[in-house]
């Protein structure tokens, strides 16, 4: 149990710390003053603030009540962290760990700063993704990993030997 927790905590730390230094960053240094900056044919620095959730959904409701969303945001958490300690899979307490960190990063900028401020922008000619940032990407890769574990047989990826059933004869 203590070596999950410790893998919980250490995936949600490090998803959220890199998440944080990136907007500090952006917003303080970077883009003073806003502008888009050109990193490669397909990604631009675009600095955004999102008041709704996943693509601005449901920004008229939230924009008003961004506290709101943070509580519900971090219920979710609690229930993420609760399941990341209980499964019995190592890569899935990393992988929700993640999930859990990006998701912090992201209710601590909503709860600061009443949104959650986006950066990153990844377009094909005129056609642009929504502007996102390092915590959804976190959020994206550990539910990847997520799914990555449940579908293959990875042998790292139990805490402990797998009993037998007790309930089921032996052939």
């Amino acid at each position: 149990m203590t070596k999950k927790i410790f893998l919980t905590v250490t995936a949600a730390t490090t998803a959220f710390a890199i998440d944080f230094v990136t907007k500090w960053l952006t917003v303080n240094t970077v883009m003073k003053p806003p502008r888009v900056i050109e990193i490669a044919p397909f990604l631009n620095f675009r600095l955004g603030y999102n008041t709704g959730v996943s693509f601005g959904m449901f920004q008229d409701i939230f924009s008003a009540y961004p506290l709101v969303l943070a509580g519900l945001s971090m219920a979710i958490v609690i229930g993420i962290l609760v399941w990341a300690v209980r499964t019995t899979k190592l890569t899935e307490t990393f992988a929700l760990g993640l999930v859990a960190g990006g998701a912090i990063g992201n209710i601590v900028d909503r709860v600061l700063h009443g949104a959650v401020t986006d950066f990153l922008d990844i377009y094909v000619g005129a056609w642009h993704w929504p502007t996102f940032n390092l915590a959804d990407v976190m959020i994206i890769s550990g539910v990847g990993l997520l799914l990555l574990s449940s579908i293959l047989p990875f042998r790292l990826a139990s805490s402990a030997p797998q009993e037998p059933d007790s309930k089921c004869p032996e052939a």
